[in-house]
């Protein structure tokens, strides 16, 4: 089932020392209903979700979706989820961090089994590759990365790419084994919260990307809690970064 929505929104541009700019276009998004396939965990928090492709679906990965759960008391409650599987697949993929609020959509998300419905949107985003870079996340930020990073690898093409993903404890690393598996020594894991874990335990500022980071010439993409985003951007543009090869969700 489909429909169509239209609405006004507001995106942000930004360029190199210039003033934030708006602009106000009209937006037209189907929306699709569809179920659940299966709910597999991937670590203490996260679930993988696996859910119906609607015909003829497509997104560019590290793009999102507005999605909803398709309830009287939930389905009007929109939320973004970023794509982690490939286009190429007969269904679509979500990896999600489960929060323990009681009112929350992840929550009551963690709830749901195979069967279960589920509203979502048009792919929209701003993360997409670019080219060779370093990627930079925090948590749950890996996410819009794991489509990218995942069809980079099949294509041959992941040389040349770096990663930094900050966690608080090991338990938290999402799909770590792949990670991995996929990018070698190029994956880096950094560890905020355990003293006693195996990985690095620096935090990513200013002192940790100046001695990392070979290339500030090369693109930069971000993502994390905002806070963590902004800081990152601020830092990298410090050092040097153009701004325009920073890429993150605005």
């Amino acid at each position: 089932m489909k429909k169509i929505t239209y609405f006004y929104q507001s995106k942000l541009y930004s360029a190199a020392r210039n003033p934030y700019l708006y602009s106000l276009q009209l937006v037209h998004f189907m929306h699709y209903t569809v179920k659940i396939i299966s709910v597999i965990n991937v670590t203490h928090n996260v679930k993988r979700f696996v859910i119906e492709k609607p015909p003829g679906f497509r997104f560019v990965p590290g793009q999102a979706t507005d999605l909803s759960i398709n309830e009287p008391e939930w389905k009007e409650n929109k939320h973004p989820f970023t794509f982690t599987c490939l286009n190429e697949e007969p269904y679509l993929e979500f990896t999600i961090k489960i929060y323990e609020n009681p009112h929350g959509v992840t929550n009551h998300l963690g709830q749901l089994s195979a069967g279960a419905e589920l509203i979502i949107s048009d792919a929209w985003g701003a993360i997409e590759y670019k080219g060779p870079g370093y990627f930079i996340a925090g948590g749950a930020g890996i996410t819009p990365f794991l489509a990218i990073l995942r069809q980079l690898y099949k294509d041959g093409k992941i040389g040349g790419n770096i990663l930094f993903f900050s966690n608080k404890t090991d338990q938290d690393i999402i799909l770590k084994d792949e990670l991995a598996a996929m990018l070698g020594n190029d994956a880096h894991f950094i560890i905020s919260g355990q003293k006693d874990s195996k990985y690095d335990k620096r935090k990513i500022n200013a002192d940790f990307l100046k001695a990392e980071v070979k290339d500030f010439t090369k693109h930069f993409y971000v993502c994390g809690p905002d806070q963590m985003v902004k800081d990152i951007n601020e830092t990298l543009e410090k050092l040097g970064a153009k701004p325009d090869l920073v890429v993150f969700e605005k």
